[in-house]
């Protein structure tokens, strides 16, 4: 598993919201909550990790991003950590000292 881990790290990229909208407009976009770590989730998906999956769903600590995320984004134009686990673009979005709760 580390392996997958580490070539998922690689491909971990920082997107701009203007360049998120395409995904987002297929449907494609799940976003993971900032307490979370990106990566893990992504090993989950990619491996179908389904019953933590679901328990991340369930918690809403992972979600598929909703228009109103779209609406506040927009608003904000916010940075995002990206990663692809094909279909699916997994995002989290970048934390400033502007955005940490």
């Amino acid at each position: 598993m580390s392996d997958l881990k580490e070539t998922l790290n690689q491909e971990t990229g920082v997107i701009s919201w203007a360049e998120l909208i395409r995904y987002f407009a297929r449907g494609v976009v799940i976003k993971v909550d900032t307490d979370i770590d990106l990566i893990d989730v992504a090993q989950k998906i990619a491996t179908d990790n389904t019953t933590e999956l679901k328990s991340m769903l369930n918690e809403g600590t992972v979600a598929r991003a909703s228009d109103d995320d779209a609406k506040d984004w927009t608003a904000r134009n916010p940075d995002f950590w990206c990663v692809v686990t094909a279909p699916w673009v997994l995002v989290q979005e970048k934390t400033t000292p502007e955005n940490v709760h």
